[in-house]
């Protein structure tokens, strides 16, 4: 079998059923599986899944494991030679899969390739980056940022001074349309379940890099992703996910650079980051609570 897709789910019904649907045209040329992996979700996906799509083989958890616990359960249950880790809220666009499959057969040296993922209005998301740095951190989606957008961190962070239209080699790839080769999972191991979610992808391609492995943005294989469909339905939950992802992420990989009590540095800065974003947030629901409660009094009737 050339590839297995495997797909976490959490309260995106609509979503997984368009992206299920658009396998068919992606997938094309190609002898794949699809696994979906349900974390409890409260809407229709498991009854959805069985209904419109029976060929796919369904895993239903008792409870939320997160996304690296649950990809980690396809992986363990997939038999492709390649493996595509494939986010719910996304729209494969044709040959996209089969173009990844024959780049990974043709560069053997390649542990992971990323696809072109595209916002829904059509805009490119950036999906490739370099791995993260203190000062990055400092600079993105916090008001320090949004003064300075064309600051130089976020710019090499994102690698925004390139156009994203050729191959290359890079640091990490978003894990929301991340094809890796079975031998470089054996070599480098499954994702790490510490990262209950975010993260998970930057530190396995960390590993992989370590391991003398090789990562590719691949431009021709083209994914729609409508980004944050699972995650904005917790926003202030999802702050702290991503934070203390990024605290995990320093001190397996970064914390070892500096020295005692310098090391505890970029922690607190971390932490500081995680209450300028939550304040931001609290103060966006609290402003937006009277439209929210208009809108359930219009969908309850009259």
């Amino acid at each position: 079998m050339d590839l297995s897709v495997c797909i976490v789910n959490w309260n995106t019904s609509r979503d997984l059923e368009r992206a299920l649907g658009s396998l068919a045209q992606g997938g094309r040329g190609l002898e794949y599986e699809i696994i979906v992996v349900d974390n409890r979700s409260r809407d229709d996906s498991v009854r959805m899944v069985k209904e419109r799509f029976p060929q796919v083989q369904l895993i239903c958890n008792q409870a939320n494991l997160g996304f690296a616990a649950a990809n980690n359960q396809a992986i363990a249950q997939s038999k492709g030679d390649f493996v595509l880790l494939l986010n719910s809220d996304t729209l494969v666009h044709p040959g996209a899969l089969a173009r990844l499959v024959e780049f990974m057969r043709d560069h053997p040296d390649c542990a992971v390739a990323g696809a072109k993922l595209l916002n829904g209005d059509g805009s490119l998301q950036f999906s490739c980056r370099r791995f993260p740095r203190m000062m990055a951190g400092f600079f993105r989606k916090v008001p320090l940022g949004r003064l300075l957008p064309e600051n130089r961190y976020n710019r090499e962070y994102l690698m925004s001074d390139w156009d994203h239209n050729q191959v290359r080699e890079v640091d990490w790839v978003s894990g929301a349309a991340a094809c890796l080769r079975r031998e470089a999972i054996k070599d480098v191991g499954l994702l790490d379940e510490g990262y209950y979610m975010y993260c998970e992808d930057v530190d396995w391609c960390w590993r992989a890099r370590q391991r003398g492995w090789k990562v590719y943005y691949v431009p021709e294989a083209v994914i729609t992703h409508y980004i944050g469909r699972s995650s904005d339905q917790r926003p202030l939950a999802m702050v702290l996910r991503f934070h203390d992802s990024m605290i995990r992420f320093y001190w397996k990989h970064y914390a070892v650079q500096y020295r005692w009590p310098l090391r505890w540095i970029p922690p607190l800065g971390i932490l500081a980051r995680c209450s300028v974003v939550l304040t931001e947030n609290l103060v966006t629901s609290v402003r937006n609570l009277p439209f929210r409660l208009r809108r359930r009094r219009a969908e309850a009737g009259p």
